[in-house]
């Protein structure tokens, strides 16, 4: 077998051009009929048991020329790949010259490469100050979220509806006289001021007692979803069954020892600022880091091949697929709710799937410059964390060679970006 790489007339590209001798493609290809031979039906023979020049006769050689390929052909890209220090960064396009039994087998297979990465100025780069503080009104609004948590649903009924008050009626609209799908429902509970239904209905049930029956004018909007509503008047009738009202703990020492570990009002205070605090600081440093490869990102320019952005984004269309799962939801179901196409929604994730590769190849590329790898200790503890995340020994974590693998990698990447933020310059 002979295998010729030569560069294309397009940069990060290459061809492969292979000669396989007929001899090993027959073989191939005795192999293909022995997993196949059950599929063929043979006059005068039981079914799987007719030879293998019997069924090239009745069916062509062709047959298992397409199976013969898949079966051979992976197993020697590969090879070729490794064995020429080509790193491909997207799938072969073959393209097949000849292939027939007796004939060697040749084909080409272009593959788009890693491209190289020349860096500009990664040392020294200025980036802003980011700093959050924690101030006493972001701990009430903690302390408010820790109270309607803990909330209880009071009756009401000495009053009329108000602004926050959770109301039970029942509803019907129609437009000019005629209902319409979906404008229907009994005893449906409803919290004034959530702005969950038309503009304007929740408004005109503030004021309404129980039993009380009241006609609510609206205007669905223009951007209504649905068309055949959207722009129109309607009237809804409205009967009010029930006032609710939700009940907020008193704030003091009783309230702090009911919702957490501390005896007091002013410990749980200082508890939630502790917490913000630690939250600010993850956030300004995770924004710094951001800043520190966007601005390095900026310093370069490079030609990314397709082939890597395509990819990148079959990952992201993966991860929206599992999230997606979390909700009981598929792709497609996804596609229709969203009135998009799945080439519409790869075209909108392909800058930044861009930006995420980019990002990568340069900070790949700062590694290898500034020679950047973490030492034993930083792999071992690393190694033991995860271990006890997945309920294993550290022993059979270490061997785990992938394992070890993705943690290097990860420290590598972990440590580059603190190169870049510890040798940059804050601005205001």
């Amino acid at each position: 077998m002979s295998v010729k790489v030569e560069n294309t007339q397009n940069k990060n590209e290459v061809k492969l051009s292979f000669t396989v001798e007929a001899e090993k493609f027959e073989e191939a290809m005795k192999k293909v009929y022995a997993k196949t031979a059950k599929y063929f039906t043979i006059p005068g023979f039981r079914k799987g048991k007719a030879p293998m020049n019997m069924v090239e006769r009745q069916y062509g050689s062709e047959i298992f020329y397409e199976d013969t390929f898949n079966e051979l052909v992976p197993d020697i890209y590969d090879a070729a790949i490794k064995e020429n220090n080509i790193q491909a960064v997207s799938k072969p396009d073959i393209d097949i010259t000849q292939m027939e039994k007796g004939k060697d087998l040749i084909f080409t297979a272009t593959v788009q490469t890693k491209p190289e990465v020349t860096l500009g100025k990664y040392k020294g780069i200025e980036l802003p100050k980011v700093e959050y503080t924690v101030s006493d009104k972001d701990v009430e609004h903690e302390l408010g979220h820790m109270a309607e948590h803990n909330s209880r649903i009071i009756t009401v009924e000495d009053r009329p509806v108000e602004k926050g008050d959770i109301t039970v009626i029942d509803f019907e609209g129609s437009i000019d006289g005629v209902p319409f799908e979906g404008g229907k429902a009994e005893k449906h509970e409803l919290e004034i001021g959530s702005n969950t239904f038309i503009p304007g209905f929740e408004d005109q049930v503030i004021g309404m007692k129980i039993d009380e029956e009241k006609n609510v004018n609206v205007t669905f909007p223009e951007d209504y979803f649905s068309k055949d509503l959207a722009g129109k008047p309607a009237i809804f009738k409205v009967k009010l069954h029930e006032i609710k009202k939700k009940e907020l703990p008193k704030m003091d020492d009783e309230f702090a020892k009911d919702v957490s570990e501390f005896d007091t009002l002013a410990e749980l205070k200082n508890s939630i600022k502790e917490r913000l605090q630690k939250e600010n600081e993850e956030k300004a440093k995770y924004e710094t880091e951001d800043n520190a490869i966007k601005a390095v990102c900026d310093n370069v320019e490079l030609e990314i091949p397709s082939g890597m952005i395509e990819t990148e984004i079959d990952n992201m269309v993966k991860d929206v697929e599992q999230r997606l799962q979390y909700q009981g939801l598929t792709l497609a179901q996804y596609y229709t709710l969203s009135g998009k196409t799945e080439t519409q929604v790869r075209d909108e994730m392909k800058e930044q799937a861009e930006k995420n590769v980019k990002a990568r190849l340069v900070i790949e590329a700062i590694i290898k410059a500034e020679d950047i790898k973490p030492d034993d200790k930083e792999v071992e503890e690393k190694l033991k964390e995860m271990a006890k995340n997945y309920k294993q020994t550290e022993e059979e974590m270490a061997k785990n060679e992938f394992v070890k693998n993705y943690i290097t990698e990860n420290l590598k990447v972990e440590k580059a970006i603190k190169f870049i933020v510890d040798n940059s310059k804050a601005t205001k």
